[in-house]
């Protein structure tokens, strides 16, 4: 997404903690073995991770050509992933060296045994990653279980976003958002929460917006959310399997209201998908649901390569590279280390953020309790029972 030019001065600023030593001399990772030759890397996105991270991931490239030849980006379906993974393990011809996954491929991944141990086997190779991270950063950290690094942060949502020319009374409880769309059949949508991080923060959040009795267990504890959902599903026309054709429904006038959280709210705007009139309002009992991007590396990538990864890793985990995820609000804020604000970003991001960003975003994220998602087994398990009891059920 980005394309700049860079000085000599900004490009070492920007690049000198890879090798071992942050800018100012500091020390921040062990030593790892150069490769014998430079390898090319293989890295596939399953959740739009390379707009915050591309250029970052270049900027690797570039700074060690003697480590790294080549790097070959490609994008894949999230649930299309794991399947095609395992295929390569099964033959032991596995030639995906990284994966840049949400929670959702995170979860499948380590449901199915599919990535390699990075923590405790590689903790030494890699920063103190509780004395860098964002608190809410260290606590998604868990949830990789030691099979992933967190690489982005966002506090999510859910949150929802409406066209005001065609919505004129905005929801304010959950029972007034399900009234609102049982009085505009077929004007409200979210997508399929597996492909969708709108679709699974919706489906996270609503636990705690109607006070079921456990929001952390989606099979015993959530009476009140599928229900809901099921009430709800009677006002929906179908369930897109990806969050881009609901914006596209949201901008185009099909739908006047949809699932969103802070970055899907800002970036569509900013590539002019979504009219930048378009608003966001949360529920009263709102929660954050936050959410991330990991780092994941497939078991069956040669110990060479992993070496490679792991160098990788800590070049995009400095602050100067952590600044690119600012990106144009696509996971608003972006980075997962502390100390990293908007003003080291890219000079297109702040402009970004400045025009189509909101304000109330800050006050939201400081006063607002942020909860983490579904553990792995539990998040699996609520898409399961999504797709068998409300997406099958879609008209």
């Amino acid at each position: 997404m980005f394309v700049r030019s860079m000085s000599r001065r900004m490009f070492l600023q920007a690049t000198g903690g890879i090798a071992g030593l942050a800018v100012g001399g500091t020390p921040v990772f062990a030593a790892l073995a150069k490769p014998a030759s430079p390898v090319t890397l293989n890295i596939v996105d399953v959740a739009g991770n390379l707009a915050l991270t591309q250029k970052a991931i270049e900027n690797y490239r570039k700074a060690k050509p003697d480590w790294v030849s080549r790097i070959i980006f490609s994008k894949a379906p999230a649930p299309e992933l794991p399947g095609k993974l395992k295929a390569q393990q099964d033959a032991n011809r596995v030639d995906i060296d990284m994966v840049l996954t949400g929670t959702d491929v995170l979860s499948a991944g380590v449901e199915q045994k599919l990535w390699q141990d990075l923590i405790p086997a590689h903790a030494a190779d890699l920063p103190k990653l509780q004395d860098i991270f964002l608190e809410p950063a260290w606590r998604m950290q868990a949830l990789a279980q030691g099979q992933g690094v967190v690489v982005t942060y966002y506090p999510s949502g859910p949150l929802f976003e409406y066209a005001p020319e065609r919505v004129k009374t905005v929801p304010k409880t959950a029972a007034e958002l399900l009234a609102w769309a049982k009085a505009n059949p077929k004007r409200f949508m979210y997508a399929r929460p597996a492909n969708s991080g709108p679709g699974r923060t919706f489906l996270m959040g609503m636990p705690y917006l109607l006070g079921d009795k456990d929001p952390t267990d989606p099979i015993k504890g959530w009476d009140k959310t599928w229900a809901f959902l099921k009430e709800l599903g009677t006002t929906i026309d179908n369930y897109p399997s990806g969050t881009t054709p609901t914006m596209k429904a949201l901008g185009e006038g099909s739908v006047d209201m949809i699932a969103t959280t802070t970055g899907w709210d800002i970036n569509p705007r900013v590539l002019g998908v979504v009219p930048k009139s378009a608003e966001v309002f949360a529920l009263e009992g709102f929660k954050w649901v936050c959410d991330a991007h990991y780092m994941c590396i497939p078991k069956g990538v040669s110990a060479e390569k992993v070496a490679v990864l792991l160098d990788l890793m800590n070049h995009l985990l400095t602050p100067a590279q952590q600044a690119y995820a600012f990106d144009e609000g696509y996971f608003y804020p972006g980075p997962a280390v502390k100390g990293v604000t908007l003003a080291m970003a890219p000079k297109e991001s702040q402009d970004a953020i400045a025009e189509f960003g909101r304000p109330s975003y800050e006050k939201l994220i400081a006063s607002a309790p942020i909860e983490l998602p579904l553990a792995a087994d539990k998040l699996v398990a609520a898409f399961r029972r999504w797709d068998e009891e409300i997406g099958s059920r879609g008209k």
